[in-house]
């Protein structure tokens, strides 16, 4: 295993066109980690760390931002608006046939034309975001009271900074290994382990070593579970049926299988979920402000109420759990699977092709969507329950973070062993 392991380093790194595209990787990352260094001017460092820890909302967007709104960077929103204006497109092919259909059957012009709308959603999104983040902040005294001129300028920046790293992503999907959208974002998340590790030293207590222990175990235990429920999968076996032409028959039928992934949704249901409880408060925190009576009493009665733990992991939970079946049924048409299966000849073995085929696959997606909306819902709510039974927030696992950056690894790793057994073969 270690052999094998050390011959596709050698290979990987041996591969000049391999070498030059992780080479490029690197340099991405490393440039958006020294972006995400600038701050905005007037940014009070003192008054955002004691923010950002106090809100687990914003604590959460920083890691999805890639790290920058630890900073109150140029980049501080990272990659947010551009993930949220692509979420909004995936949802929009549900409501229209056109823009499903500019998806799934215009091939790649068509893809290209989806992508291109997505860009275009992102700049009022990252505008829309920008302003309400600068407005909350001045508001929580984080940031210093700016007139309409600075403010647009920095809201203006934030957004640059949001394109560009937009761009980078692109860039890396192209030019690099992986998904660059993703690889900024793991960036993000390995970036903020040495702070991590550095409290778990600050702190150090001898009395808690066996705390220390359970949390390394169960760390251990969680990355498993993450790994599995990623790779699991439920296969459906397909048999093609043999080709008869001019009365005689070629070829033998064939037999494959359909995988149906248990976790089909991936990490964006806990997106939805955090998008959905951002909103509340964020207008609660504008709405509190203002000399409207009822609507600032309103408000705080909104605030006090997601600012209780034991309510915020009831909601997350349920949120997490309802968007996982929501985005699978999105992303995953059994008709559409049944009729593509007819028409190249698959049939799954026993069913008759088409509405059967379409009614069993879809009976067997709910069913195995199950164990994956438990476990991204558990994933989800794992930090706020461990630092309830703690107390400690340092040795809060962060389930998502957890299941994002072993996500990207896992296929990270296999987009370099495919690069390398091409290049063997």
């Amino acid at each position: 295993m270690l052999a094998t392991f050390i011959h596709k380093i050698k290979l990987t790194f041996s591969d000049k066109a391999l070498r030059n595209r992780i080479f490029f990787v690197l340099a991405a990352l490393a440039m958006f980690r020294a972006l995400a260094t600038i701050p905005i001017p007037g940014v009070d460092a003192t008054a955002l760390a004691g923010f950002l820890e106090s809100n687990q909302f914003l604590g959460m967007l920083n890691m999805f931002s890639g790290g920058g709104l630890m900073n109150l960077s140029i980049v501080m929103l990272g990659v947010g608006p551009y993930i949220t204006a692509s979420i909004i497109m995936q949802l929009s092919t549900i409501m229209s046939s056109k823009m499903k259909a500019l998806q799934t059957e215009e091939g790649e012009a068509g893809r290209l034309k989806f992508t291109q709308y997505s860009r275009y959603l992102t700049v009022p999104l990252a505008f829309l975001q920008g302003f309400s983040f600068l407005t909350l902040l001045q508001r929580q005294g984080v940031v210093a009271q700016m007139d309409i001129t600075h403010l647009a300028i920095n809201v203006l920046v934030i957004v640059a900074g949001s394109m560009l790293l937009m761009w980078v992503g692109e860039l890396v999907t192209e030019f690099g290994i992986g998904n660059g959208v993703s690889l900024i974002i793991f960036a993000g998340i390995v970036a903020g382990l040495p702070t991590t590790v550095g409290q778990l030293f600050f702190n150090y207590d001898p009395s808690q070593i066996p705390l220390y222990l359970a949390f390394t175990a169960l760390t251990v235990l969680v990355t498993a579970a993450v790994v599995f429920i990623t790779e699991a999968e439920r296969p459906v076996p397909i048999t093609y049926s043999r080709q008869a032409r001019q009365g005689s028959t070629h070829g033998v039928g064939a037999a494959t299988y359909l995988p149906l992934r248990v976790n089909q949704a991936g990490v964006i249901p806990i997106i939805f979920a955090l998008s959905l409880l951002l909103m509340p408060q964020m207008l609660s925190q504008v709405l509190s402000g203002l000399d409207i009576a009822y609507l600032s009493t309103g408000a705080q009665a909104v605030a006090s109420f997601l600012d209780n733990t034991m309510n915020y992991a009831i909601i997350y939970f349920v949120l997490v759990f309802a968007f996982t079946y929501f985005y699978t049924a999105v992303t995953f048409d059994p008709d559409q699977i049944a009729t593509n299966l007819q028409k190249s000849g698959g049939y799954v073995h026993g069913l008759r092709p088409g509405e059967a085929t379409a009614e069993y696959l879809g009976h067997v997606i709910t069913r195995i969507t199950l164990f994956g909306a438990l476990f991204l819902a558990v994933i989800a709510v794992l930090p706020v329950g461990l630092q309830v039974l703690t107390g400690n927030t340092a040795l809060a696992i962060g389930g998502t973070a957890l299941l994002i950056a072993v996500s990207v690894v896992l296929d990270l790793v296999k987009k370099i062993d495919a690069q390398v057994s091409v290049r063997e073969y």
